[in-house]
This record gives C-alpha cells, structure tokens and sequence, in this order.
C-alpha cells in the first residue's frame, strides 16, 4: 500500500510539473493559432520560427547578454571577494551587508534606478546599457557565492608557495584558485541563470530595437503569443533534455576499473571528450555564429533610419521589409503593450523615438502636454486616402488635425456564442444578467469597463461628474459575482473555446474569433459604446521626423493598408485601400465597417485630466477590491 501511494504521489507531481510543458508542445504543432483550438497537426511554426528575425534575434540577445555578463560579473564578483575577505572582520562585515542589499531590494527598484542613472549621465538606452545593468545585477550573486569557498582556504598554503619562490599571480591561480574554482562555477552559472530569466531589469534598460526572449513575449500578451514562441519553447525544452540526458548516461571511467579492455578505455576517453569539450565548444560556436548572423541582419544603418514604437503584431512584417528595400530606410521595430506604459517612455525623453502609434485619448494627452511635433502634410501626399469621416472623427482629439494621421479604428461591443444565450443581444444589460452567470468576460480596463456601465445608464462615457461615476462604480460592483474573468486578449481564446457566453471585446479581435468558429456574434450595443481610432504621430524629439514623414506616407498607401488590413484584421480608414478588399463580405463586413447610424451611437475616449483619471483609477480599484 505505501509503494502506490508513493507511485501515486510521484505520478502527480511529474503531472503537475509536466502537464503545462506537454500543452505547450503540443500547441506548437497546432495548425491554428488559437490555443483553445485544434486545428490540426502542422509544422509551419517550426519553419515560421528561423524565418522570424525578431524571435531568432531576441533568443540570440538573451544568450549573448547573459554569457557576457556572466564572465564580466565572475570576473568582477570574484576579484571583489578576494578583496572583502582581505579586510578585517568589523569592515569586512560591513562590505558584505552593502553587496547584499541589491538581493534584498526588489528588481523592480534596482531597474528603475538604473534606467534612472543611465539617463542623468545621457546614456543611450540598448544593448549596452541592459549588459551594464545584468552586470550589476549578477556581481552580488558571485560574492555570495566564491566568498564560502575562500573561507574553507588554507591561508598558510599561499604563503609557502610564495616562501618558495612563486609570484603572487602564480601562487593564487596554482593554490587559491583550484580550491575556490567550485564556487567560482557556481557563481557564473547562478549568474548565467538571472541573466536569462530577467524581465524587469531588462524591461526599463533596454533601448528601441533591442529585445530579449522575456520582453519579447511580454510585448505579445496584448494579441496573444505567437505560436512560434510555442516552437522555440519545444527546442529549448527538448535540447536541455537531450544534454541531461547524454551527460547523465556518458560512460565514466571510474577508479579502480583501469585494467578493462583497450577498447572500452578508449571508448569512455571518446565520450568524455565528446561531452566535456566538444558539445560545450559546439554549443558556444552556434550562439557565437548565429548571434553575428541575426545581429548583422539586424543591422540598424547608422543614420538612415527610422524608430518605429507600436502595439505589439500591429503592423505586418512583410510592409516593413517593404519599406527598407524601397526607400533604404533602416526600420527599428518596438513593441508597447498599453497607452499607459507607452506614454512615461516619451514624457521621459530617454529615448528619441520617430513614429509612435497611441490611441485617440492619449494623443489628446500627448498634445496638451507639448510632446508632439507638426506634421508636414507635404511629405505625407498618401494623406487623401484617409477617408474624410475618419479625419473629421480625429478631430476629437486633434481639433487642427495637426500631429496625426489615423491607422486604424474600430468599435468596443458584445460578443456573445449564438448557442449559449436565450435570444439574439442587443444591450449592455446582458452583462448583468444573472441567467448568465459565471459566463461573462468583461474588459480588464478602467476606462472601457466604465465606458460601458456610463453608456448603459446613459451618461457619457468622458463623464467627469462624481454622482455617474459612483453610479457606475455601484452597478460594476454589483455585477462582479456574474463575471468570470476580467480580461484583455484572453477574450479572443475563451470565446473561441465555448468557455463563456458573453464576452465585451474590440472588433478586430471579434472578426478574427468568428473565423475561428462561426456560433460567435457581434453586436455594437443599442445604448451605444466606444469608438477608438488609433494614428501615427511623430514625438517632439524625433531624431529622424522626414523618414517618419516618409514612413506615415507609406503606410497610407492603399495597397499598403490593405496588406496590414489582412493582417491585424483591424479596419482601415483608408478608402482606396478598403476598395482593394477583394472579398465583398469583408470590404462590407459590419463588423469591420458598422453603418452609420451605429456609430452615431458612440463616442471617442477623451484625456479627462490628471486629476479625473485619479478619480477613476480609485473608483476601479474600489471595484476589484470587492
């Protein structure tokens, strides 16, 4: 009875570890993107994946900062644990206590005040400045590690080698050296390990252009990760696997086994040079070679570029390559994933990016707050494409229509599973509708969840009067038992999956979830609802402001609009590219371009001001703290 309840024991624990790696495998053979369906066995991702610079480029970033870091902070650690353990006990104390405070203070802090640092000493932001920041990050992590190991050193040891004649440097690396060699090691891969896992340090040190595996796929959670991610996720997985495995079952020649046959000898001295020197040295080539060829294709040409900042798989890669080979602008490509974390990087100014892409609210925001150049319509001919509706519609938020120019648009509303509800939907009620329990999805997000519950009531959704935001604040509070998950792109995945009945979502998203299963409908609701326009702008401090020019042109042109239409399935302002749809169902879709009379429904998010969007953020915390 114990040997199975053992046998079960171990059995859970592999399941819990495993489970999620199998899923993982298992999605990166899944023919569609969508992780909460099987569309079939495929090996496109795996293909995708070589062909993709931005996720080969991010995985040779990673591994090449972490190495460098390492080796410099091994270096550095060990070289000032040798100096701490010179000190006498009071000081030596004191030493130790200062190099531990970076492992106490949380990441958060330490990469905050180093992105702090870099920019009071007008440091560019980039590669060089995420290895500064790993460097100083890994230095306490080697001290901790070698200063063990040189207190188990026999000093008197030293001191003979030295008595006998050897130098100082002789004497360390052929007496001290050796016995301290074991935490040196640990501290290099402790090092390598924190390197390659951080996310935090890197997010606020990294500059445009530079990404590694942990930014990279934080950039992508607003429109899912993509599936190549899933296939280098396997690789990794199965190669870590495959070197355990080898070195684990690689023949040892032990002692007291010398007398075997010449044969098996030479077999075991093969395996070990196999596995001790070639596969290390074999792995440490292919990082070293493809780190030069994904960096040289990465090359950003010196001046002759343009620093483009966008919502994460908003814009198609194939529109990019385009513009490169026929102007011979260099593109550095940065993702953001909301306004909110967009807009401190341009306030800041610590880097000089050409072409921002925010939505409607915050260009109000970023134009009150003088961070916007004008636009030279000169430069921009393509401008006449922009159908006359959206640049009318733009003036909400740029009454001269001075400092943008409109990429994309659509509507927040409904999208409920055909099969799941009693009757077609045609209002925000639904959502507080307790048939429905446990079955809605609601916007993780302040200001569409109360643009919603202020459209409902019948207020507007810009309101700034405290009696309707505490309205709105009571029925949100209220409608909190029914919901069963406050999301963002997860959404797009739960609904496709038949998870949930009701879901708030943005159009693009639902027009791509209805190709992924036809039960879906979406509604703009008859209360009406939120119409965002999202545009190009060019940041005051724009290094580049005519390739930006040159790059916005090239973006209105219709063929253009049409190729990033059919692929981020968000609707286009641009008329001569909408008439390109080949697909009348599409060109005409009502989700992508709703009548008339549903948008007059709806309103434009606007900047409210510093202090009302305090007020909203305390009533939303209200709200979730429920």
């Amino acid at each position: 009875m114990k040997s199975v309840l053992q046998r079960v024991y171990l059995t859970l624990i592999l399941i819990l570890l495993y489970a999620p790696i199998v899923t993982l495998m298992i999605l990166s053979f899944n023919k569609s993107k969508s992780r909460s369906k099987w569309g079939g066995f495929t090996t496109r991702w795996y293909v995708e994946l070589f062909r993709n610079d931005q996720i080969m480029n991010a995985l040779y970033t990673t591994l090449i900062i972490a190495l460098l870091s390492a080796l410099i902070a091994t270096v550095i650690g060990t070289a000032a644990a040798i100096g701490i353990q010179a000190l006498k006990n009071r000081f030596r104390t004191f030493m130790m206590g200062v190099t531990n405070i970076p492992m106490l203070n949380a990441d958060i802090v330490t990469g905050i005040s180093l992105m702090l640092l870099f920019i009071a000493f007008r440091f560019s932001l980039g590669f060089s400045t995420i290895l500064l920041a790993h460097i100083t990050f890994n230095i306490p992590y080697v001290i901790l590690s070698v200063t063990p190991k040189l207190k188990q050193t026999n000093k008197s040891t030293y001191e003979a080698a030295l008595d006998l004649g050897a130098s100082p440097v002789h004497a360390f690396f052929k007496v001290v050296f050796p016995d301290i060699l074991p935490g040196v090691s640990s501290g290099f891969l402790l090092a390598f390990t924190m390197s390659l896992d951080d996310f935090i340090i890197t997010h606020f040190t990294k500059g445009p252009g530079v990404d590694t595996l942990s930014t990279k796929i934080y950039s992508e959670v607003r429109k899912g990760i993509k599936p190549e991610m899933y296939a280098l996720s396997t690789i990794m997985f199965v190669t870590v696997l495959l070197l355990l495995i080898l070195v684990n079952i690689s023949p040892e020649e032990k002692q007291g086994r010398r007398r075997g046959p010449v044969k098996l000898r030479r077999r075991h001295k093969l395996s070990r040079l196999l596995f001790r020197k070639v596969v290390p040295v074999m792995m440490a080539v292919v990082v070293i070679v493809g780190g030069v060829f994904y960096g040289s294709r990465a090359d950003n040409g010196g001046d002759n570029q343009v620093i483009v900042y966008n919502w994460g798989e908003y814009l198609d890669p194939d529109a990019i390559a385009m513009f490169e080979e026929e102007t011979g602008i260099d593109v550095v490509y940065e993702e953001f994933e909301t306004n909110e974390i967009m807009y401190p990087k341009i306030q800041s100014g610590a880097i000089a990016y050409d072409v921002v892409c925010p939505s409607d609210y915050m260009i109000q925001r970023m134009i009150e707050n003088d961070l916007l150049a004008e636009i030279d319509f000169s430069n921009i001919p393509n401008i006449k494409e922009i159908g006359d509706t959206y640049m009318e519609m733009s003036r909400q938020f740029d009454p001269d229509n001075k400092y943008s120019v409109p990429y994309t648009w659509g509507t927040v509303g409904i999208l409920y599973n055909k099969t799941m509800v009693e009757e077609p939907i045609d209002s925000w009620s639904v959502l507080w509708d307790e048939r429905y329990k446990d079955n809605i999805l609601m916007q993780d997000s302040v200001r569409d969840a109360f643009g919603i519950t202020l459209k409902y009531l019948g207020y507007s959704l810009n309101s700034t009067d405290l009696d309707e935001l505490e309205a709105a604040k009571k029925l949100l509070i209220e409608q909190k038992p029914l919901v069963q998950a406050y999301v963002i792109d997860q959404v797009r995945d739960k609904m496709i999956g038949n998870e949930a009945a009701i879901g708030v979502i943005y159009s693009g998203e639902a027009i791509y979830t209805q190709w992924e299963n036809p039960d879906l409908q979406y509604v703009i609701p008859k209360e009406g609802s939120n119409v965002w326009v999202d545009s190009w702008v060019i940041p005051k401090n724009a290094k580049h402001k005519e390739n930006a020019e040159t790059f916005i042109n090239f973006l209105c042109r219709p063929d253009i609009a049409k190729m990033n239409f059919d692929y981020i399935t968000y609707s286009t302002p641009n008329v001569g590219g909408r008439a390109l749809i080949e697909d009348e169902s599409l060109r005409n879709n009502p989700i992508a371009f709703p009548p008339a009379k549903d948008l007059d429904r709806c309103e434009t998010f606007r900047f409210l001001g510093d202090e009302n969007d305090a007020i909203y953020n305390e009533l939303w915390r209200e709200v979730k703290s429920k």
